[in-house]
């Protein structure tokens, strides 16, 4: 019983710190078409910009994954939040591009350090049976500040643009204090010296993303590519999106960002772990592709702010169930080396994150509806490609 409340007290005090750092993100998510405005930068910049995040989160995710995995969880969660703090700090009171892109890259090394430490965390902590709900929590956590985030960001914006990048730092700041001093540490030795003498964890960065065709998970790691590519654009694009498009303001656009998601973090706090149970990895990963990228598609044609509304609710709806979907069908294919995992998810996700931004900005320059069509397309092709193999899946357990 005593085991239990600390398993359970240390997944709450895991879910505030990661919801701290997400609703930090969040944050500005309203104000950065208006703060891009203000400096003059194009969408291909901020494309540049997210680009530049998530390279370094590529670069170095996998290193942390293994760090998590020698040193422990906790002292890799609480540099990633020290250094997204300072990051987000940097960004408030830039006014070139050369600070905005240091800030940039910084924000993403502390991506790269909390995202497969707090993963592997959470597997650490968790049985098979309960992998999926417990994926489902830390997600939601993450789901929940976005969600509130936001519609904090579109109110302080009301005392300055520059006012949601401040509150962004206190709050990693924050969360790395109570991480300090309450959240117990969750990799034993024992573990960590199993894991520590695997020889694949010593393994370059280029090492392991060539030898990735290799692993039972590979397919996973595809999707996972891909599903970023095409949310990346949507994600990135959709503040100016709507801003050049219908002249949202940063309130419409908190208002939209914040209900939008409000479905999927109930989703994964009440009924994640059913819906995985009752129609397993496969399926609902296969359902929330199709969805996804077809409500992608229908952005472009629909006008008035409550159908973008709508709209967009059943894309967050599906991006929310998808995400610890295919986390929780790579952990139960990791066994003992859930940061290594952890960090080749957090590497392919930056890979898409890399392209689809870009892209997106570039495209965005050419017409604001163009990313969203190249989105939504990528999306269906992982769709056809998730279906093959659960098709081929199905076969071959029949045949046995």
């Amino acid at each position: 019983m005593e085991l239990l409340l600390r398993k359970r007290g240390a997944i709450l005090l895991l879910m505030l710190n990661i919801f701290l750092i997400f609703m930090g993100i969040g944050l500005v998510i309203p104000v950065m078409p208006k703060f891009m405005t203000l400096l003059d930068i194009s969408g291909f910049i901020v494309g540049l910009l997210v680009g530049a995040f998530s390279l370094t989160q590529l670069l170095f995710s996998p290193f942390a994954g293994r760090l998590s995995d020698s040193l422990g969880r906790k002292k890799i969660i609480i540099a990633g939040m020290l250094v997204f703090a300072l990051s987000e700090w940097m960004f408030g009171i830039a006014h070139s591009s050369v600070l905005l892109f240091a800030a940039r890259f910084l924000g993403g090394l502390g991506a790269a350090l909390i995202m497969p430490a707090v993963m592997a965390y959470t597997a650490d902590m968790t049985s098979n049976e309960e992998r999926a709900k417990g994926m489902g929590l830390i997600n939601a956590a993450i789901t929940t500040g976005f969600i509130i985030g936001p519609g904090i960001g579109g109110y302080l914006a009301e005392f300055g643009i520059r006012v949601p990048f401040y509150a962004a730092a206190i709050a990693g700041l924050g969360a790395a204090v109570l991480t300090a001093f309450i959240l117990p540490e969750s990799l034993v030795p024992a573990k960590s010296a199993i894991k520590e003498a695997a020889p694949e964890e010593r393994e370059s960065l280029w090492s392991m993303l060539r030898n990735s065709y290799k692993q039972p998970y590979f397919l996973s790691l595809i999707l996972v590519f891909v599903i970023s590519f095409g949310l990346a654009n949507y994600e990135t694009i959709f503040g100016l999106f709507v801003d050049h498009k219908f002249g949202f303001t940063p309130k419409d656009i908190a208002f939209i960002l914040t209900f939008g998601s409000i479905s999927g973090a109930v989703v994964q706090l009440t009924a994640f772990g059913w819906i995985m149970n009752r129609f397993g990895e496969r399926n609902v990963i296969t359902f929330c592709l199709l969805s996804c990228g077809l409500f992608i598609l229908l952005t472009i044609f629909v006008s008035g702010f409550w159908m973008v509304f709508a709209v967009t609710f059943i894309v967050f709806l599906s991006i929310d169930i998808l995400r610890p979907a295919i986390g929780t069908q790579m952990s139960k294919m990791a066994e003992e080396r859930q940061g290594y995992v952890a960090g080749l998810n957090s590497a392919f996700t930056s890979l898409g994150n890399i392209a689809g931004p870009v892209i997106a900005g570039f495209l965005f320059d050419a017409d604001v509806n163009y990313p969203y069509v190249l989105a939504a397309v990528v999306l269906i092709i992982s769709f056809i490609m998730a279906a093959r193999a659960g098709a081929r899946a199905t076969k071959a357990a029949v045949a046995r």
